[in-house]
This record gives structure tokens, sequence and C-alpha cells, in this order.
């Protein structure tokens, strides 16, 4: 960049009470609920590209707080009582998008969620035998009773073939990630919340008690207390982290006429999932395939990848269908050893709210009030 004016330095890069890195969901909803509690700090966020650059804006629209067979894996991994409190805050993230945004800002559907199982699934078994269980958690969490049910009949009326049963959700639905991001942008503009793009932040040091954020821009910003929104992309600047970057590709197709399905879907523990966008198949997953290749950052489609998810389009969603794909591309999730969100506090000033697990549109918002109530407890006042 050329030499700073004095009236830039005063404005644009001025001293801030906090930085937030990165401007997907978390980085936005922290914003958000940090303004709403100190209405008179200086915040600024960092975003590296000229939009969100991750999975905020590239992801399948899900609105969804999980399948029953990747609750009940959950469970074994986790221990009931650790998932249950990740699907609480998932479910209460959904809410509190919808008590935020109207339905027409986001273009929320509340068709309801799926997950599809073949007739030799093991997974079907362990929900068949577990469905009553699950309901009986979900009730404690979203007041409403049997909140999964067998669906087997609506197989047929969507079209499907190579599947046996299907388990319906009535609480999920989908949504339009990029005007959701649009909308929280607006709202934290409107709070006086400075956004600035293609800054990326190389790493920072503490001085004086003060955060020194240096970028690629050449400049250093200076800030009270930084937040670390940057999800598959922390280990840049906090190397330790339990994070593994994660590619999920998806593809879209042209107008498919009559297609009859609606709704959320899952299928092989959500290894695939799908909607109809406008009478457009949206397909997503297939990782499974190259679980190795996948675990990277770098945003590109794969052969392998894409090749598979054409072939279940044919085996289970239009198997007498010709469709022509007009879109494929890719977004970076943070995985790691447990799927609970990292929401910690590196140092007296430098905090972070991470690792969304592939859910970042149901977590980031209770992720976001975690990250400002530990921020305000230990430093902020």
């Amino acid at each position: 960049m050329p030499q700073l004016s004095i009236w830039e330095k005063e404005t644009f890069f001025a001293k801030q009470d906090v930085i937030i890195i990165g401007s997907g969901f978390s980085g936005l909803w922290s914003a958000l609920y940090l303004k709403l509690l100190h209405p008179h700090y200086k915040v600024t966020i960092l975003e590296r590209g000229l939009i969100p650059t991750g999975a905020s804006t590239r992801n399948a629209g899900f609105s969804c707080f999980g399948s029953p067979s990747e609750l009940i894996n959950d469970a074994r991994i986790m221990g009931e009582d650790k998932m249950w409190d990740l699907v609480a805050m998932r479910y209460k993230g959904i809410m509190e998008i919808r008590n935020v945004f109207s339905d027409e800002e986001i273009d929320y559907d509340a068709s309801g969620g799926y997950e599809c199982f073949t007739a030799d699934s093991e997974d079907w078994m362990a929900c068949e035998k577990k469905l009553t269980w699950l309901n009986d958690g979900l009730k404690t969490i979203t007041g409403e009773a049997n909140v999964f049910f067998n669906a087997d009949e609506k197989l047929a009326e969507f079209g499907f073939t190579g599947f046996a049963h299907m388990i319906e959700n009535k609480l999920e639905g989908s949504l339009h990630p990029g005007k959701l991001v649009k909308a929280l942008l607006k709202k934290v503009h409107t709070l006086d919340v400075q956004v600035l793009t293609g800054i990326e932040a190389i790493e920072y040091y503490e001085k004086n008690n003060e955060v020194h954020i240096t970028t690629n821009q050449s400049i250093t910003f200076l800030a009270d207390h930084l937040l670390i929104c940057t999800n598959a992309f922390t280990g840049a600047l906090v190397p330790a982290i339990n994070i593994i970057p994660n590619r999920g590709q998806v593809l879209i197709t042209d107008t498919i006429n009559n297609l009859r399905f609606k709704g959320a879907f899952h299928f092989g523990k959500g290894f695939y999932y799908f909607r109809n966008l406008d009478n457009r198949l949206l397909l997503g997953g297939a990782r499974q395939v190259a679980l190795e290749e996948e675990n990277t950052a770098e945003m590109k489609t794969t052969d392998i990848i894409q090749e598979e998810l054409e072939k279940f389009i044919g085996r289970h969603i239009l198997p007498s269908t010709e469709f022509t794909v007009t879109d494929r591309w890719s977004g970076i999730m943070a995985m790691g050893n447990e799927k609970t969100p990292i929401i910690k506090a590196i140092s007296k000033n430098v905090f972070c709210s991470v690792r969304m697990n592939g859910m970042g549109v149901a977590l980031a918002p209770m992720a976001a009030r975690l990250a400002i109530q530990l921020m305000n407890a230990n430093s902020i006042t």
C-alpha cells in the first residue's frame, strides 16, 4: 500500500478496542454480540478475501442439528452428555438465526430434514432401535415431541431408488448462506463495525498489553483485544491448535422439470447431503472416497469426488433423468479430534472461536455468544 495519510490513519487504521480476524459466520456473529454489549467499542473485522473465503458462503445452506445416525455415532464417540450439549447448541443457533432475521431475508425454507438408508444399512437398524431415545432427548432441548419419525412412504413420492427407509426431522430446513452473510454484514455495519477486506493477518504479537497484527498489506493493526475466527485456517496464526482443514465439494445442476422432493437430505452419516434449490439439484459430500486427500485447505474440486457425486445422482436421486451440472465448488471446513468448537482464551488479550466441524451455520451464533462472554469475563471492561 502507498504511504497512509493522517486521515486514513485516524479513521480506517486507528487503534481498535477489538479486532476480529475472519468475516464468516463466527466473526460476524461475534461482532454483532460484542457491539450490542459494548456499543462504544471500536471494532474492526479483517478479512483476507473480498468476501468470506472458507465455508460460510460455500456450503450447501443446510439449517440442521444432526441426522439420527450421526447423533447415535457422536454419542458413542463423545459420550451422551457432550452429544446432547452440542445438539442443544446447534438448535439454539438455528432459533437465533430465525429470531434475528426474517425467513424472507435469508430464504429460510422450513421444509424439514431427512436421512435416507439402504435396505441392509446398520445405520438404519441402529436408528430404528434408538428412535424413541433420540426423540426423548430432543424433546428436552426443543420442547417438541417426536422430532424424528418414519417417512418410508415418501420414498416413492420423491422418486428415489436404492433407499429402503427414510427418517424425517420436522424441525430442520435450509437457507441461503450468501444472503445470511450479507444480512449479518448489514447489521454490523449499522452498529459501526468496520469490515476491511483483502487484508490477510500474517501473525500477531503482544507488547505493552496491546496486540499487534501484521498483515499482507504492510500495515500493522493495533488493538486491545484480538478474537480469531478463522476456523479451518487458524493453524497459520495458532500453530498448536487442534484443527484439521477438510474440504467439502459441491455441485449443482441446471433446472430439472418435476423435481419431486423438497427438504434437506442426508445419507451415510452425513457423507452425502442434497436439496432441491429452485428446481435444481444441489449435492455435496462424498469425501469418504478420498479422506486423506480431502484433509486440505486447497480450494478446488477434484475428479474423483465430482465423479462419485454424479454416480450418486444416477444411483439414488435421478435414476432415469438426464441432468447437466452447471457449477462445481468447494469449501474448507475445520475438523478435529472432537466435534465441540474451540472457544478459549489463548492469552489475556487474545481469544479464538473456531472449529465448527461443518456445522457453522447452526453453531456460529451460540459459539459467538460464548466467545464474547469469555472475553468479557477475562479482560474486557
